[in-house]
């Protein structure tokens, strides 16, 4: 059941004013206000937008207290225009947007149902992304150094023989010092581009012959180990591809729109 609440005095300007400028006034209205009838095709439009507003909660919408909703709309709207607020300035420009807002969305609509996205639309994008991507995830340790002076002596350590994970422990400023400097897996936007670039050039197994500097200090990094990420599921990104289908397919409206209008910046 809907809670019988008053909503803000702007929104019921907009909402009562749009619904009853919409349509004829029904023949039996569901209540007067003032002399004022608020038809039964009003209720039912606001029966709808309400319901869209529950996206999909369950309870029962109940016609009374919906009612008692329109009415009390129906009040705060009569009121503000006897007050003349639908005069003042930033509450007509606030209208008019909403009003532009309105419009826009349902001219985006109908562009986007007159070219709907098909299935197959959907897979064969899919499809292409995932032969295009080449992601990977990579296990890697570092040795964080303060200077690039002791970051290429601790190179030189590795190059002596010297156990990775033993000089991590000893001599790097990182949190993952304790842990022989072990980052586990990451992907490239875990990481800062620098560190990530080098990682992305090494060989499993090996490590840094030159430090890499980050806004952290300097790095010595091993690449311990990397694996191509599994992509989702069709079904598991449908939704998501379609939304950009669809955003692609109105960029590219308002782009024709553009082209084909007569537009003067200044």
């Amino acid at each position: 059941m809907f809670k019988r609440n008053l909503i803000s005095l702007s929104a019921a300007v907009m909402v009562s004013g749009l619904l009853l400028s919409s349509g004829a006034r029904a023949a039996d209205p569901v209540a007067v206000v003032n002399g004022e009838p608020i038809s039964q095709q009003t209720y039912e439009r606001y029966l709808k937008y309400r319901s869209q507003q529950q996206n999909g909660q369950s309870g029962e919408i109940d016609r009374e207290a919906l009612i008692n909703e329109l009415v009390n709309r129906e009040l705060l709207l009569q009121e503000a225009k006897k007050q003349n607020l639908d005069e003042n300035p930033a509450v007509a420009f606030r209208l008019q947007q909403l009003q532009a807002d309105a419009l826009i969305q349902a001219l985006i609509q109908k562009e986007a149902q007159s070219k709907p996205v098909s299935e197959s639309d959907l897979k064969k994008e899919y499809e292409q992304r995932v032969a295009a991507s080449d992601a990977k995830e990579y296990k890697a340790s570092h040795i964080l150094l303060k200077s690039e002076d002791e970051a290429k002596a601790i190179i030189k350590e590795l190059d002596g023989g010297a156990v990775f994970a033993d000089v991590a422990k000893a001599k790097s400023t990182g949190p993952t010092a304790k842990n022989g400097g072990d980052l586990g897996w990451f992907n490239a936007n875990q990481m800062v581009p620098p560190f990530t670039q080098a990682v992305a050039k090494m060989k499993k197994g090996a490590y840094s012959k030159t430090p890499v500097k980050t806004q952290f200090g300097w790095h010595v990094i091993k690449l311990e180990d990397e694996r191509k990420v599994t992509p989702p599921k069709f079904e598991e990104v449908k939704d998501q591809l379609r939304s950009m289908k669809s955003s692609q397919i109105i960029q590219q409206y308002v782009i024709q729109l553009r082209q084909d209008a007569n537009v003067e910046i200044k």
